[in-house]
């Protein structure tokens, strides 16, 4: 199912004509609306008339999360107040939060573009769609919620928290489509396990999670668990909110919404933009935004970008799951690792509980890596010598993927904290000395 067929499915050289109209005005609008970028251009020599073709887009200047704090709360908005209708904003947990504004016409985009999210996962008119992301400043819950009721769906709008109250809701009002993060609903799966409920008793088709880096062992996971579609959907705050991108059921890459987004990949190091088909990270550009654009917007979340078309018949760029993100990353000895390197680890070998932290710390001049890893009863259970034969399989197979050493210390079931949001993946006890 497509919801907006002649833009998701449009030619690649008309897209590009919408793309470049578009671009001129988002680049005409900052310009002259907010300080802050006009200063940005006009020391990069660049004048919204230099904008002639998409490959000029690189002669404008990044974006950065910095930027987006050093503007707080409104610096950055390019509409009056008066025209702001909401706003969103980050947790602001190392810093200024990010303030985020919305028009009615931003409103009204998102929920189109949620729309088609929705739709990827054969969502419509007769499904009842329950909405576990967080309500509030996080845009994921009022971001879903609109575009649910933009293609008829019933909206349960029970937010995050209070879990088994959540899968009562579930069962009750034949919930068949799940919108939450991978992580809550792996969570959601365990605690139907408790409760000792089937999974007969419910009508889930499918579920669309993001917020959070997840792998396809995750998917897997959560496909058998809850016997479901799982599709990723990405988005982020600064862009829009979720929205930004979604698999279709091919779940080959993500497609990004190019009518309203031009994604680029650059190289983080020299900030050179990369070709299709190579790793680097994502970077983004506003075509529609009125209350919030952004120019060339650094997200830190690693991916690729594919232009080869996909079966489902978008013509739309796809972008692969994201990797990791380069502020989620630790290095280790020179070494950059991702959470989700072990999280693959972890659910290929099948033995242990896929719920798992990041212990970095550093002895004397060097860096140490600890994985905790949660095991079930029955393992926990099992003889000692069996418990050390499991750690020292995980330490063996993450050593051969990581390319460093990495203790591997098996944890009692449900003693690595659960999340209802984002899952928190990495403690680094050096930023604490």
């Amino acid at each position: 199912m497509i919801w907006n067929r002649p833009l998701e499915t449009m030619p690649r050289e008309e897209l590009a004509g919408l793309q470049l109209e578009r671009l001129k005005a988002t680049v005409d609008r900052v310009y002259h609306n907010v300080p802050a970028y006009r200063e940005k251009m006009q020391a990069a020599r660049v004048a919204p008339l230099d904008i002639k073709n998409l490959a000029d887009l690189r002669r404008l200047p990044f974006t950065t999360k910095q930027d987006l704090r050093d503007s707080y709360p409104f610096g950055l908005f390019a509409a009056p107040m008066r025209d702001i209708i909401r706003v969103h904003a980050s947790s602001g947990t190392t810093g200024n939060s990010i303030v985020v504004g919305y028009t009615r016409r931003d409103l009204d985009n998102w929920a189109e573009l949620i729309a088609r999210t929705l739709t990827c996962t054969g969502a419509g008119a007769d499904s009842v769609v329950q909405i576990s992301y967080g309500y509030g400043l996080f845009t994921g819950g009022l971001g879903v919620h609109y575009g649910a009721e933009r293609i008829g769906a019933t909206v349960v709008p029970v937010s995050s928290g209070n879990t088994k109250r959540q899968i009562k809701l579930m069962q009750d009002f034949g919930t068949n489509i799940l919108a939450c993060t991978p992580s809550y609903a792996l969570y959601m799966a365990e605690t139907m396990q408790e409760m000792g409920l089937s999974r007969d008793l419910f009508k889930l088709k499918a579920g669309v999670f993001g917020a959070e880096p997840w792998t396809e062992e995750m998917r897997r996971e959560l496909e058998f668990r809850l016997q479901i579609l799982a599709i990723d959907i990405y988005g982020l705050s600064e862009v829009i909110g979720p929205g930004v991108a979604s698999e279709c059921p091919v779940k080959n890459g993500l497609h990004i919404f190019e009518d309203h987004f031009i994604p680029e990949i650059i190289d983080p190091e020299t900030e050179q933009p990369l070709p299709f088909g190579e790793k680097g990270e994502l970077v983004f550009t506003t075509l529609t935004k009125e209350g919030f654009p952004v120019i060339r917007y650094r997200t830190h979340d690693i991916s690729v970008l594919y232009e080869e078309p996909c079966p489902c018949g978008r013509t739309h760029v796809r972008m692969a799951k994201i990797a990791g993100r380069t502020d989620d990353m630790v290095i280790i000895r020179g070494v950059n690792i991702f959470p989700s390197q072990v999280e693959s680890v972890l659910l290929n070998l099948g033995l242990t509980e896929p719920h798992y932290l990041l212990v970095v710390d550093r002895q004397g001049a060097l860096d140490t890596l600890e994985v905790w890893v949660e095991v079930s009863e029955k393992v926990l259970s099992d003889k000692i010598k069996h418990l050390e034969t499991v750690e020292h399989r995980i330490q063996r197979e993450l050593e051969s993927l990581l390319g460093v050493t990495a203790r591997v210390r098996l944890v009692e079931p449900k003693s690595i904290e659960r999340s209802e949001g984002k899952a928190k993946r990495v403690i680094d006890r050096r930023k604490l000395k």
